[in-house]
């Protein structure tokens, strides 16, 4: 498999820079998690690549707009770049522009956009989502796009997005869920675990003072899930190599006074010294949300009863 070609030049309406000669398959989004409608519209797009054998480019925007626009409701970005690039890569696309965003950007005519973007790519074709909106005001949308496509011979295809239940499937659909704990709608929606990943740093040791021993992670995407206990599958590579049973627990130590953010994860018939390594957290099941406890022995019996559900959560459902 080719390693994905990655451009992160900035854009400016000036911007005139061939990042690419001769034609290509084009698809333009967030792609924030990469969920199954993405990777289906990935998937058109790089199949119509190899059959008509030229490059297939997919451009985004980072950090994800959201982030620079929203009012203090923006819940942060599902995955980080590399992770993004990782799975584009494994789904067959051969080069990325990931546009630095900023307000400015935001603030480009779509027309500005869509003229430096034909002069750069040379896209024959493009693919991109029903509801996908770009430039001042999200002016742009597909009827913006189907007549700039005409004037420069780029087929442009729209793809709708639907979810399993009927319902919508999106991002924004996903962070909800997330939100609130519904790691099986998430999951079902994402078409893979929700993945936290990160660093494992030193925490308060209250896990090994309880006889569970976490490792604390630092996670790289700033987002929060909803507050609670999940089974999970574990990565550390060079400790182990194949996925391990985590009991994940995210939130504040409402028993403890609370105070930052928490994620520990504990590693049922594992004691091994973690500090500094490398994880990656796949979360599969909730099993309960954040509970605040009267004592220490009230938790610890607690934790025993959420070691042994997931356990067996494990054993029935882990492949």
């Amino acid at each position: 498999m080719k390693q994905i070609k990655l451009w992160q030049d900035a854009f400016s309406p000036g911007f005139n820079s061939r990042l690419h000669d001769g034609p290509s398959i084009l698809t333009l989004g967030n792609f924030d998690g990469v969920h199954s409608g993405h990777r289906k519209l990935i998937g058109s797009a790089v199949k119509s690549a190899t059959d008509k054998r030229i490059p297939s480019i997919l451009v985004t925007f980072e950090p994800h707009p959201q982030k620079m626009l929203s009012s203090g409701t923006y819940m942060g970005a599902m995955m980080t770049l590399p992770q993004k690039l990782g799975i584009l890569e494994g789904l067959g696309i051969e080069c990325v522009w990931a546009i630095p965003f900023s307000r400015e950007f935001s603030e480009l005519e779509p027309g500005v956009f869509l003229g430096a973007l034909g002069k750069c790519l040379s896209p024959v074709e493009l693919h991109v989502g029903q509801a996908f909106r770009f430039g001042q005001g999200r002016a742009g949308d597909i009827g913006i796009l189907q007549g700039w496509g005409k004037t420069i011979g780029c087929k442009v295809a729209a793809h709708a997005y639907k979810a399993p239940d009927g319902g919508a499937l999106s991002s924004s659909r996903i962070r909800q869920a997330l939100a609130g704990g519904d790691i099986g709608l998430a999951s079902e929606l994402l078409g893979a675990p929700f993945k936290l990943t990160g660093f494992v740093v030193e925490g308060d040791r209250r896990g090994r003072s309880l006889g569970y021993p976490t490792a604390n992670l630092k996670q790289e995407q700033g987002f929060s899930i909803g507050h609670g206990v999940y089974v999970s599958a574990v990565q550390c590579q060079p400790h182990f190599c194949e996925p391990a049973l985590g009991l994940t627990n995210v939130g504040m130590k409402p028993t403890f006074g609370g105070g930052q953010l928490a994620i520990e994860t504990y590693l049922p018939g594992m004691d091994i010294d973690l500090y500094g390594s490398r994880i990656e957290v796949d979360f599969l099941h909730r099993l309960r949300g954040e509970e605040k406890f009267e004592n220490i022995e009230a938790l610890k019996a607690k934790i025993a009863g959420d070691v042994e559900a997931g356990i067996s959560w494990w054993k029935t459902n882990a492949r």
